[in-house]
């Protein structure tokens, strides 16, 4: 589809109240345009604030927010996303996205992926996607609204999780591919690997594995409450890694799964 997704934006998740306002201001600072929330996460109000604090305008901003899975209902889902909207201070998202799957199929796959495209037609939202899909329910959706309606799948994918089924999948498809959790917590610039091929490219860890993602052509959302971290990671957009750095971060691959929350998660691949 000709819609795209910014390749670098800021995350959002686990951040609350003024740290959240002090993230996204010191972002659109340095340059940062595209914001990804969730209901869940409890900031949109504050997304908004900051948003609307800075100045910059709204159609420079790229905003992408989550339907949470109590709302993915028909009746529900459309009002829970104007509410998102209305703590956003604005009158739609760029991108809006299934959360979770519905816990043990309660709303089919077909029902939402309708509801989403609904709101979408009636103006709500650019666009629309998944998160946390398998590839099962990836052609569950694609069978209720085309592969040409579903923008990006989001998921947990980095060195040690690469997902490589799924994201085959979602190319196969020409569905994009969003990472979170790209750094794995923190625990991929402990990576000794990492940090050599850092110190060769005079980069940070970070950077690293920011740039082994980009490369492949996943979008990522990384956060931070630090400003220096902020803007070392938008340096990663200019950081080359060569066919060995890939390789060798190939090699990490361990199946190392670090979001799997009971009663959300579906059978992963």
């Amino acid at each position: 589809m000709s819609f795209s997704i910014p390749p670098l934006g800021l995350g959002t998740f686990r951040l609350q109240g003024q740290a959240v306002i002090d993230s996204v201001r010191h972002a659109l600072q340095l340059g940062y345009w595209a914001i990804d929330t969730a209901q869940i996460y409890g900031n949109e109000a504050e997304i908004g604030q900051a948003i609307a604090d800075s100045g910059v305008p709204r159609d420079e901003l790229f905003l992408t927010t989550k339907i949470w899975t109590e709302n993915l209902s028909r009746t529900r889902l459309a009002d829970s996303l104007r509410d998102s909207l209305a703590r956003l201070r604005t009158d739609r998202a760029d991108l809006v996205l299934i959360h979770w799957p519905s816990p043990g199929g309660a709303v089919p796959v077909a029902d939402y992926m309708a509801a989403l495209r609904d709101a979408r037609d009636q103006g709500l939202t650019r666009a629309i996607g998944v998160s946390n899909f398998t590839v099962d329910l990836m052609r569950q959706a694609i069978d209720a609204v085309g592969a040409d309606a579903i923008a990006t799948n989001q998921v947990e994918l980095h060195p040690y999780l690469q997902n490589r089924r799924v994201a085959g999948f979602a190319r196969e498809q020409g569905i994009a591919i969003t990472s979170y959790m790209t750094l794995a917590y923190g625990r991929i610039v402990q990576e000794p690997a990492i940090i050599e091929i850092a110190r060769r490219h005079q980069a940070t860890p970070a950077q690293v594995a920011l740039a082994w993602a980009l490369q492949q052509g996943y979008a990522v959302i990384p956060s931070s409450t630090k400003p220096e971290n902020l803007a070392s990671n938008l340096l990663a957009t200019g950081l080359r890694l060569d066919a060995d750095d890939m390789a060798r971060i190939a090699a990490l691959e361990r199946g190392e799964r670090l979001v799997d929350p009971d009663g959300l998660a579906p059978a992963w691949d």
